[in-house]
């Protein structure tokens, strides 16, 4: 008599554990919900920026016009591995060059804009 009593207690804590398990899931849909809007909506395009931004310094090249994040508008004349020379002015036929990080190049202007400036 004693098992059959504790048998039926333990199935019906099972049943209720598992509609209470269900509940609880409930309870947290709404949080999961934001985390997944949360990803679409600032961490995916943040992502996205990054690898374009990862692939535009990797493709730098001699020769190429860019705008550093200083505002520094100028072309490359030396590469290096985490480095490049950009020469932003000429006085006295003299080049004046500064070194900048890579990272730190924000764009890469098309041949000839800075004549045009």
């Amino acid at each position: 008599m004693l098992a059959v009593d504790t048998l039926t207690l333990v199935t019906a804590q099972a049943a209720g554990t598992a509609a209470g398990g269900e509940n609880a899931l409930l309870g947290m849909l709404p949080i999961i919900l934001m985390f997944v809007i949360l990803y679409f909506l600032m961490i995916r395009p943040q992502m996205k920026k990054q690898k374009e931004h990862r692939n535009m310094v990797a493709a730098l090249s001699k020769g190429d016009e860019v705008i550093t994040s200083g505002g520094l508008l100028g072309k490359v004349t030396k590469m290096g591995d985490n480095y490049i020379t950009v020469d932003i002015s000429t006085v006295a036929d003299k080049p004046i060059e500064t070194i900048v990080q890579r990272a730190a190049v924000t764009a890469v202007l098309p041949k000839g804009t800075i004549k045009a400036l």
